[in-house]
């Protein structure tokens, strides 16, 4: 389950940092730190995101 959690997190952690992103911008901040936090926070939420999705996939496999 593990393999599969860490192909599902490129995906899942590129969705949600690029989401954060947007958001960031789109609220005009537009400093350095403000866009790499959000990126983070996106890497971030995306581990416990992939697990679950994964665990869901392998129950109901």
């Amino acid at each position: 389950m593990f393999r599969l959690a860490a192909m599902l997190y490129s995906l899942i952690a590129t969705a949600l940092s690029g989401s954060a992103v947007i958001a960031v911008l789109s609220a005009g901040l537009v400093s350095v730190s403000a866009i790499v936090g959000a990126a983070a926070a996106g890497a971030v939420i995306a581990v416990p995101a992939s697990w679950m999705v994964a665990k869901r996939l392998y129950q109901g496999a």
